[in-house]
């Protein structure tokens, strides 16, 4: 199921990425700071490169690249 970013509140969808780009295995080394890891994520929200999965079986939610979301799941 896709949640759409913009029917979030600001301090949820901010807490959300904060979750998404701090989860172990995400930052590969990365030593960028955390507010540019969420205003990147917040930017592929925005241009539609990103969506966000929420995932009924496990109760999680999920960033992914739009291209890998299944396609019968954007329409």
């Amino acid at each position: 199921m896709l949640i759409p970013h913009d029917q979030l509140q600001s301090d949820t969808l901010t807490h959300l990425l904060e979750d998404f780009v701090t989860r172990e295995g995400t930052d590969n080394g990365d030593e960028t700071p955390l507010e540019t890891r969420i205003e990147r994520a917040r930017r592929a929200l925005e241009k539609g490169r990103a969506v966000i999965v929420f995932e009924p079986e496990s109760q999680q939610c999920q960033l992914m690249l739009k291209e890998q979301v299944p396609r019968e799941w954007l329409d």
